[in-house]
This record gives structure tokens, C-alpha cells and sequence, in this order.
């Protein structure tokens, strides 16, 4: 059994790399980035299909991680791919787009990411004769479903309020309690998840608890709230009321304003 789990987390991998790979060569022949938010999201879809229609024996619990798992990326790439195709480019890349190397690497990191934060569903869809624990799976399941829905609700909200206030800065609805609300969301979504996950984990199989620690520390050090805390200041710093808002409003977990 821990010979088939470990097989399964390496097709993953070569997937992951797979599919990143043909975005990659893609997105620098054409120097676009129309692809790249997209193919984040499609590899998961498509990892997760392949872990359930080829390895799950369709337990409860295996098809509740493809349903979590898929809606959430159908959900984030439609999104992100609405996004990309109103602007057409993405700043992050300007400094990447033309180097291979720097661009690749860019990729690389990606298809990485796909394959550690998909480490608990991935042991789930591995195993064989699952036992359903429902204090567990339910518990995780709503963690999992509320920050989806949390998620889409803080995106909708900051789009609505782009879209009439393209110079300011969205300080309303959920974003009046946490500056990140829709980052905070994708961290419940992949918690909740290994919640459902968690009575399954004997010995060395603890160690998939690196795919949401991974999201957790990568959103809020590295690519997510780090990056746009940094622009926010570079583009709204002299305003006073962003002043106010970063002074009383939490940077991640949702909370009251501070007085």
C-alpha cells in the first residue's frame, strides 16, 4: 500500500510537470499570458480526474475531494481567465516574459506547487477500503465549502467594486474585515480538505499536512498577500483613507476593525 501511495504521488508529479510544461512552451513561443493563471487551475482539474477515474475505488469520501477540488478549480480559473482576457497582460511577468530561464522557472515552481498542495487529496485517492469517519469528513467538508464561498464571494465583491471605482482601493464588504479575504478563503478551502483526509494519516503519511501548510505560508509570504500589500503602498500610501484601512483592518484573518 505505501509503495502504491508513493507511485501515486510521483504520476502526479509527472502530470503536473507535464501539463505546466506545455502551457509553458506555449505562453513563450506566443509571449502571452493568457494561459498561465489558467493552467494553475487546469492542473489541478485535470490531476484530480485523473486520481479519481484511474486509482479511487469511489468511496464518499474520494468523491467529495473531486467535487471540493473541481469546483474550486473551475471556479478560481474561470475567474482569473475573465480577468487575464480584460487586461491581456499580467505585470507580474514583464520582467520574465522574455527570458526562458526566468520564465521556465516561473513554471517550474508552479507545477511544483500543484503537486505539494494536492499531497492530501492525492494520499486519499490512493487508498483502498475507507472507513467514513463523518465527525471529519463533515467538519472538513464545511470548512472546505465555506471558504469556497467566502472566496467567490470577496472576488465578486472586489470586481463589482473595480469596476466603479477603478482607481480606489475595495474596503467594503468582507474586505472591511481582512484586507485578504478571498486568500483567506483558499486557505480554508485546502484545510478543510485536510481535515477530511486527517483520520486516514498513520507514521510518514502525516507529512501531507506540507500541501496546506504550503498554500497557507506561499499566500502570505510569498505570491499573495506579500506582493500586493508592497503595490497597494506603492499605489494608494499618501491616501489617507488607505492609511485608516490598513491601521484597522486585519491583514489576513477576519476580525472587527480596530479602534
Amino acid at each position: 500500500m505505501q509503495g502504491d501511495i508513493m507511485n501515486l504521488f510521483l504520476e502526479i508529479l509527472v502530470i503536473s510537470f507535464g501539463i505546466n510544461t506545455l502551457f509553458f512552451v506555449y505562453a513563450f513561443v506566443r509571449k502571452t499570458d493568457v494561459v498561465t493563471d489558467l493552467s494553475y487551475s487546469l492542473s489541478f482539474l485535470l490531476a484530480v480526474l485523473y486520481l479519481y477515474v484511474l486509482h479511487a475505488e469511489k468511496a464518499l469520501l474520494q468523491t467529495l475531494l473531486l467535487a471540493v477540488v473541481s469546483l474550486w478549480a473551475v471556479r478560481l480559473g474561470s475567474y482569473l481567465l475573465s480577468r487575464i482576457l480584460a487586461t491581456k497582460v499580467d505585470h507580474r511577468f514583464d520582467d520574465k516574459r522574455n527570458s526562458f530561464v526566468k520564465f521556465g522557472t516561473f513554471w517550474l515552481l508552479q507545477a511544483t506547487a500543484v503537486w505539494i498542495i494536492l499531497l492530501p487529496v492525492t494520499f486519499a485517492m490512493g487508498r483502498q477500503g475507507l472507513q467514513i469517519n463523518y465527525p471529519f469528513l463533515v467538519g472538513g467538508l464545511v470548512v472546505s465549502l465555506f471558504g469556497l464561498v467566502y472566496e467567490t464571494i470577496a472576488d465578486y465583491q472586489k470586481n463589482t467594486f473595480k469596476k466603479k471605482n477603478p482607481k480606489r482601493l475595495v474596503t467594503s464588504g468582507l474586505w472591511a474585515y481582512s484586507r485578504h479575504p478571498n486568500y483567506f478563503g483558499e486557505v480554508l478551502v485546502w484545510w478543510g480538505i485536510f481535515v477530511m483526509v486527517l483520520p486516514y494519516l498513520r507514521g510518514f503519511n502525516y507529512l501531507v499536512v506540507f500541501g496546506p501548510v504550503f498554500i497557507t505560508l506561499l499566500l502570505l509570504f510569498v505570491s499573495g498577500v506579500n506582493l500586493l500589500e508592497a503595490s497597494w503602498k506603492e499605489k494608494y500610501g499618501n491616501e489617507a483613507y488607505y492609511q485608516e484601512y490598513v491601521r484597522q483592518t486585519s491583514l489576513f484573518i477576519p476580525w472587527r476593525k480596530r479602534s
